[in-house]
């Protein structure tokens, strides 16, 4: 599998990504997203999507992340962020490091 990234998103919160050269997918729905995001997993390495649609298929994610690739990563879509996003990554990078380095409570009340 070539390491090509895409994004999958709901209307102008994947303009940034398609920018800096990262496939760009809209969906809007959550069977929509669902049935793309199975179609991206077969050709991306790395697929980002936005908080809000990530939020409506978390059982899907589930099981991609029980599976080295494609590697899938929540990510706030604008002012709206319901922190779905900054939860999954500190969930998975507890997983791969076996510690949090990047949310530690202490560093925050400091």
């Amino acid at each position: 599998m070539a390491e090509k990234m895409a994004i999958l998103g709901e209307g102008d919160s994947v303009l940034a990504f398609k920018a800096c050269g990262i496939d760009a997918y809209y969906a809007s729905e959550r069977e929509e997203a669902k049935d793309l995001l199975r179609k991206l997993a077969k050709q991306y390495t790395i697929i980002f999507i936005t908080e809000k649609l990530a939020g409506q298929m978390d059982d899907l994610l589930k099981k991609f992340n029980q599976s080295a690739y494609p590697i899938i990563l929540p990510v706030p879509s604008g002012s709206n962020s319901d922190g779905y996003a900054r939860a999954k990554l500190k969930e998975r990078m507890e997983k791969a490091l076996g510690v949090d380095i990047l949310f530690n409570k202490d560093r925050e009340e400091k």
